[in-house]
């Protein structure tokens, strides 16, 4: 835990671990469609695909070393790493608000870096298990379930291809969820690999259950809005409200922001909003879809507010074109975005 005082604190050795496993996670997963792109064959795909498997292993990892406040807006860096290698080698230009929202990503990252909360002392899963149960963090799982509920059963079949927010929030509200279990297991599984086997503890079994149905109903979710809104409107809606939810469930679960002083809780906030609002500027200028306008190959951006349903001849022509790169760059895409 770290001292209340106005101190410089130093990033402990799990903090580190945990930045390079996020960083690495990032290079990976931003790399990854620069394969594909330069690519477009079967082969490159898979090299994608591989890469985005890794830095995923990668994240895993770096959440049972560090936390959440910490490791989750490191993820920004991925569109980071994917946008300047798009500039340097596919010749994608990248504007002057994609390199402000780059130097904004970057500058708040650092920000959070250095006034991270240290990673609590764990030894045993029953730890986790205590703060799992505690009542502020069961009243935040309850909430969730009860949100994700009425839009599931309510908004999602009344306007949910209409509103971006009913499947994001859906996404979001369970990838909160979805992190904190994979604190849970991938610390278990740390401590188990460091000899002490968590893995006779019922509670090690259940965190990956919860594990398997939030990451499902998540990745369902984000499928579905991905098919029926612009990317450039969903990435952004999803990454700030994930990460807000993340950071908010981290901090009741695992009281990351206990002990430390009101200075540095304000600049980890303050490091957060500028992330944030780098993702946004980086998305508003590099991921929007394109749809073929002609056989001549000419494209045209789609209207920040208009859903891309393709129909007839135009669906079919995009599933000839090559028969799969747009639809795998979608997949890697979810998969980023996740």
């Amino acid at each position: 835990m770290v001292g209340g005082g106005g101190a410089e604190q130093e990033l402990s050795a799990d903090n580190v671990k945990g930045i390079v496993l996020a960083l690495l996670s990032s290079g990976f997963i931003g790399g990854s469609f620069i394969i594909k792109k330069k690519g477009l064959r079967r082969a490159a795909v898979a090299s994608g695909i591989r890469a985005v498997i890794v830095g995923e292993v990668a994240n895993f990892v770096a959440y049972a070393f560090a936390p959440a406040v910490l490791v989750t807006p490191l993820g920004a860096l991925s569109i980071i790493v994917s946008a300047v290698l798009a500039h340097f080698i596919l010749n994608e230009r990248l504007h002057a608000l994609g390199i402000l929202g780059c130097v904004m990503c970057i500058a708040g990252s650092m920000v959070i870096v250095i006034h991270a909360p240290q990673e609590q002392e764990i030894t045993s899963v029953k730890e986790i298990w205590i703060m799992a149960t505690q009542p502020s963090f069961l009243l935040y799982v309850a909430s969730v379930v009860l949100v994700v509920s009425v839009l599931v059963f309510h908004f999602s079949p009344l306007c949910g291809q209409s509103n971006v927010l009913v499947y994001t929030a859906i996404c979001s509200l369970m990838g909160s969820l979805s992190v904190m279990s994979v604190k849970a297991l991938g610390t278990s599984l740390k401590l188990t690999f460091e000899g002490k086997n968590q893995l006779v503890y019922p509670e090690t079994w259940f965190f990956m259950l919860v594990v398997a149905i939030c990451v499902l109903t998540q990745m369902n979710y984000l499928n579905k809005a991905l098919d029926s809104f612009n990317t450039a409107i969903v990435s952004p809606i999803y990454y700030v409200m994930f990460t807000t939810l993340t950071i908010l469930a981290s901090i009741i679960m695992f009281k990351d922001w206990s002990g430390q002083s009101l200075g540095s809780i304000t600049s980890e906030i303050c490091g957060l909003i500028i992330v944030l609002s780098g993702t946004i500027l980086l998305h508003v200028t590099k991921d929007y879809e394109r749809i073929p306008q002609s056989r001549t190959g000419i494209y045209a951006p789609l209207s920040p507010s208009s859903t891309p349903r393709l129909n007839g001849e135009l669906l079919r022509r995009i599933e000839d074109d090559a028969r799969s790169p747009e639809d795998e760059e979608k997949a890697l895409r979810r998969q980023e975005m996740y």
